[in-house]
């Protein structure tokens, strides 16, 4: 489905940062068309996926992430010029599981790994790629500084820093809010991130925040502060939030009684918490990479892909993570070479790359760039944000 009205957001992509930056390479990477494509890489590249298969992250983004990935390994082996082959291992939804996860594979030798789906997991073991110049791509991850790890640390997700401020520019213009309130997980890098983020980004628009209401990892209660937030009044609530919180504090904001003039907006909302959190999230907003509904070239082709091999509909952090590899296999393509350093140049200059979240680029710092949307619940259903 084609949406008529889309409210993008275009971060400016600075070609001089992006061509003298961090990395020596002087070339532009870009999609490599059939005329151009080079001659087939012999040997079979080894790719390591560190994604949740067991434990609480396993449904709402290991699942996921491992199908989109095998969609696009699928894809790219049979398109010809390089040849990848995964080795999987289970990070157990814990830092220590990814860290361990991410030595495993450095000692296997392989040049790249990608996944590493959570920002707490992936500041502890992005330094053991980085120290031993292996290319650490998430697919997921998005709390802000991250990527400045290292050179060798890539991200497909927008950062916080990237997507809260086109985020609030909008939602502000079009909702009018003056005063708000914000909750986040006070363990969770993420969360702890994003609401760092808002508090900057909200205070420099002229927003009043009147309370920022906390909680921890794994709390499923939350109607304190939800009535904290209720006793102050404010015309808009952020949640910052991985997946299972998200679901759980929205789907309580109706057993709360919060009127329908207090607008719920949570970064990164997918239809996943949307229909784990039932009628309260009915008129939640959410800003995110990919949709379903985008029109982005290929972006519907994917779709039919994923539902005919998994029979199922696909998720943002499936899609984000298709892209991804699509991404690193662009950047193989034209290293022409196995080598991490060699691809990580490549990777570093890649600029206006078609993908299914449209045109992607990296910041100097290895974060992503491209077109960001605006999303609304009606009807249980995501719309564009009018």
């Amino acid at each position: 489905m084609k949406m008529k009205s889309v409210i993008i957001f275009v971060f400016a992509l600075v070609s001089i940062a992006l061509t003298v930056g961090l990395f020596s390479c002087d070339r532009i990477v870009r999609a490599v068309s059939d005329d151009e494509m080079p001659q087939m890489m012999s040997e079979e590249i080894p790719i390591g996926v560190v994604v949740a298969l067991t434990g609480k992250y396993a449904e709402p983004y290991g699942f996921p992430m491992q199908r989109g990935f095998e969609l696009a390994r699928e894809e790219i082996n049979n398109l010809g010029g390089v040849n990848l082959r995964f080795i999987t291992v289970d990070d157990h939804s814990t830092p220590e599981g990814a860290k361990e996860a991410v030595q495993h594979l450095v000692d296997q030798g392989v040049p790249a790994i990608v996944g590493l789906a959570i920002s707490t997991h992936l500041k502890g073991a992005a330094p053991i790629a980085q120290e031993n110049r292996v290319i650490a791509f998430s697919s997921v991850s998005s709390a802000a500084g991250l990527s400045g790890i290292g050179n060798f640390i890539f991200r497909t997700s927008l950062a916080t820093n990237i997507s809260i401020p086109s985020g609030v520019m909008v939602t502000q213009q079009k909702i009018g809010y003056q005063k708000v309130a914000t909750i986040y997980d006070e363990i969770d890098v993420y969360s702890r991130s994003s609401n760092e983020v808002l508090k900057t980004v909200l205070e420099a628009n002229g927003v009043e925040i009147l309370t920022q209401e906390t909680f921890k990892t794994g709390d499923t209660d939350f109607s304190e502060q939800l009535m904290n937030i209720m006793a102050v009044g404010p015309d808009a609530l952020f949640i910052s939030a991985l997946s299972q919180e998200i679901a759980q504090i929205v789907g309580q904001t109706s057993e709360a009684g919060f009127p329908d003039t207090l607008r719920v907006i949570a970064p990164d909302l997918t239809m996943d918490e949307v229909q784990k959190a039932g009628d309260g999230a009915e008129g939640t907003i959410g800003f995110i990479g990919w949709s379903s509904i985008s029109d982005a070239p290929g972006n519907q082709t994917f779709i039919a892909n994923y539902r005919a091999k998994y029979g199922i509909e696909p998720e943002p952090w499936a899609a984000q993570s298709y892209v991804t590899l699509h991404v690193l296999a662009n950047a193989i393509k034209i290293a022409q070479s196995s080598d991490s350093t060699a691809i990580r140049d490549a990777l570093a200059q890649t600029k206006d790359f078609p993908t299914i979240l449209g045109d992607f680029s990296f910041n100097p710092d290895g974060d992503a760039l491209y077109d960001q949307i605006v999303l609304v619940v009606k009807d249980g259903e995501f719309q564009v944000l009018e």
